[in-house]
């Protein structure tokens, strides 16, 4: 069951005020006497006291809070412009940023070339079409890339004999994703399909030629 006396304190204030008053009006009706509400009058003083005083307080509080919020909105718009010239300073030094307790600029190292080669298995399957599937050759048995290759460029060259050198080869894509399908022309039909590849990296950098791949395209 709901209590009779109301938890918040401005509907209390209310509440006691009419309690009292009707009870002290009608002592008689109610078969009290004024002893009986002697507690409950003295409490009532001390109450009469406190709320007031209570309310006062709320309201300095929010009144000191809104003040201290724009105190510190107008300091932290003091500090961030030196902030600024400090961090784009050529003589403050990183540790000098770091005792400052502000942002220290984390230059990202550099990715390098890639230092593994692909090793690439061609599937012939339909006609005049390949499939060329490729794993690094540090992790063989998964399908990721090295760490810090973007993909794989891959070269090739069709014909009867395979290439002597970079020279021989034609440059075919970058592929990102393995497999890779690889079309021919119908004149390709018979030949070879040597292939070349090699990891890069988001920059360019390349890394090491993998092993000669090579299979006979369906006609």
């Amino acid at each position: 069951m709901a209590d009779y006396i109301p938890g918040p304190d401005a509907n209390f204030q209310a509440w006691q005020s009419n309690f009292v008053v009707f009870a002290n009006a009608n002592l008689v009706a109610l078969g009290l006497t004024a002893p009986d509400m002697a507690p409950v009058t003295a409490a009532q003083t001390g109450w009469a006291t406190a709320f007031p005083a209570h309310i006062v307080a709320v309201n300095a509080a929010k009144a000191a809070k809104q003040t201290k919020d724009e105190n510190r909105a107008a300091y932290i718009a003091a500090i961030r412009p030196l902030v600024r010239r400090l961090q784009a300073s050529t003589i403050v030094s990183d540790a000098e940023k770091a005792s400052l307790g502000i942002t220290v600029s984390q230059t990202p190292s550099p990715i390098g070339p890639p230092t593994t080669s692909p090793i690439c298995l061609i599937e012939c399957g339909n006609r005049l079409q390949q499939l060329l599937r490729f794993v690094d050759s540090a992790t063989p048995t998964r399908k990721a890339k090295p760490a810090g290759a973007l993909g794989v460029e891959i070269w090739n060259k069709v014909g009867i004999t395979p290439p002597t050198g970079q020279s021989d080869l034609r440059f075919v894509e970058v592929d990102t994703n393995a497999p890779y399908t690889m079309n021919f022309d119908s004149t390709d039909g018979g030949k070879t399909n040597y292939v070349w590849m090699r990891w890069v990296s988001p920059t360019g950098e390349r890394g090491p030629w993998s092993e000669q791949a090579q299979a006979t395209i369906a006609a």
